[in-house]
């Protein structure tokens, strides 16, 4: 059992551990609301300022699992804080970039950077937090991450509307140094003297790249045969390389821990449910604005109860995985998360803000019981050796979803399918596979696996 940090040192580990986390989230998609300005300034197209985002979430999903098998070996507060300072100093240079070129490099190398400190931040928080308070922790953690990507477009409008674009990354600089100061209250376990895997971190770099990529260009480009081509890449590569580390003791893509069911199903149910809820987000203002005649400024108020009832429910939820089977509380939070999407499918005629919003809340409450609990299970219920892998899994589990939920909706769109009920149904069925996989983790050949499989998967009063 994990007995965590002293205090006071636990609260400035939370304290860096949050900073850290929010300012990677924010400036992941804080330049969203200043691409038209960005494609103005320098002189581009807007289909090509776009790709100052694409970047960055591209070269982020890419290097996660690569990064967290290094912290591993390395360290996790060493790489932790590397990855902060690169982030750091990249973002200061976002200030200067006077080309498109430039700016995209240098966001990739921001991106890498932002990579290599969330690869080990779930990790980090298993050594902060002792054992029986790990749910709580990963839950106010997940409140911070949901938040900071909800709040990035008002702060960068915010910042917009006060200076030029340069200052929304510009101005995230000073907070990053707080962070790195913060830094030196964090655990350091210590790594291990092992060879790294370089062939195995290209491989996963790129399996993930070409198959992402692949799908952002097959909705967004121009040909349909070279993106497909493209995927089709990417998944031989991928077959290659999960065939490889399936022979590896400790391998890069943790394939031996999502051979373990109550692991599998968990990795499993938070991708369908992150695709569902980014489903619906992402295609949510389309049929508001087309159908309704919703105003931007209304969508946003609708959209809003979300992330609210989230930062109630989601760390609530972690402390009750505490002490009850993440099975059960996922299984409610999806049940309720189904209502509110067949609920949102099924608006009125003439819906007001109320009518939509508290179709949102119950939605977002429901993803809220369910993806603390789920991320306490998949953390804890990997080896203390393997929290690193375990917590770049998580990530990279979550950014897959949220980028498949985007093409999806890109795609329902581009059908003429994404104004209407269709993404809410299509949402809805993803939430009910993901409420599956909860529910059969409470089989107790599940919840209840051998000792040397799991040391923290359930609280003891469920063991």
């Amino acid at each position: 059992m994990t007995p965590g940090l002293p205090t006071p040192r636990r609260y400035g580990a939370i304290a860096a551990i949050s900073c850290g986390s929010a300012l990677v989230v924010i400036d992941g998609a804080i330049a969203t609301v200043a691409l038209p300005t960005i494609a103005r300034d320098l002189h581009v197209a807007p289909s090509a300022a776009v790709t100052v985002v694409t970047v960055y979430q591209l070269v982020l999903v890419m290097m996660l699992l690569p990064f967290s098998a290094l912290g591993e070996r390395i360290g996790l507060r060493k790489l932790y804080q590397i990855g902060l300072l690169v982030f750091t100093v990249a973002t200061a240079l976002c200030f200067f970039a006077k080309s498109l070129p430039f700016l995209l490099v240098v966001r990739a190398i921001q991106a890498g950077g932002a990579a290599a400190a969330l690869s080990v931040s779930s990790a980090l928080i298993r050594q902060i937090y002792p054992s029986r308070h790990l749910g709580r922790g990963l839950g106010f953690n997940s409140v911070i991450v949901s938040c900071s990507a909800a709040l990035a477009p008002a702060v960068g409008g915010l910042v917009l509307g006060l200076g030029p674009w340069p200052w929304v990354f510009a101005s995230a600089v000073p907070f990053a140094i707080l962070s790195l100061a913060l830094g030196r209250m964090l655990p350091d376990p210590p790594g291990r003297s092992e060879p790294y895997d370089v062939l195995g971190a290209v491989l996963c770099a790129a399996m993930f790249g070409l198959v992402i990529g692949g799908l952002e260009s097959g909705v967004h480009g121009d040909s349909p045969v070279v993106s497909a081509a493209i995927v089709l890449a990417g998944a031989a590569i991928g077959v290659i390389f999960v065939r490889r580390e399936l022979g590896e003791a400790k391998p890069i893509l943790p394939v031996d821990l999502m051979m373990r069911p109550v692991l599998g199903l968990s990795v499993l149910g938070a991708f369908t449910a992150f695709t569902a809820s980014m489903t619906l987000i992402l295609s949510l203002p389309f049929r508001l604005q087309t159908g309704y005649g919703f105003t931007p400024a209304e969508v946003g108020a609708v959209i809003t109860p979300w992330p609210l009832t989230t930062m109630i429910v989601a760390p609530t939820a972690g402390i009750l995985s505490d002490r009850y089977p993440a099975g059960l509380l996922g299984g409610i939070g999806m049940m309720l998360s189904i209502a509110g999407l067949i609920a949102m499918a099924f608006l009125p005629a003439h819906p007001v803000w109320f009518d939509v919003a508290w179709r949102m809340s119950l939605t977002g409450a429901g993803f809220g019981l369910y993806l603390a609990p789920n991320a306490r299970l998949i953390v804890g219920s990997a080896p203390a050796h393997r929290a690193a892998a375990a917590g770049g899994l998580t990530s990279t589990t979550r950014l897959t979803g949220q980028t498949t939920g985007a093409t999806l909706a890109a795609t329902l769109l581009a059908l003429g399918l994404g104004t209407g009920a269709t993404p809410p149904l299509v949402s809805a069925s993803l939430a009910f596979i993901a409420g599956l996989c909860s529910i059969a983790r409470l089989r107790p050949s599940l919840r209840n696996p051998a000792q040397e499989e799991a040391e923290e998967v359930q609280p003891a009063q469920v063991r």
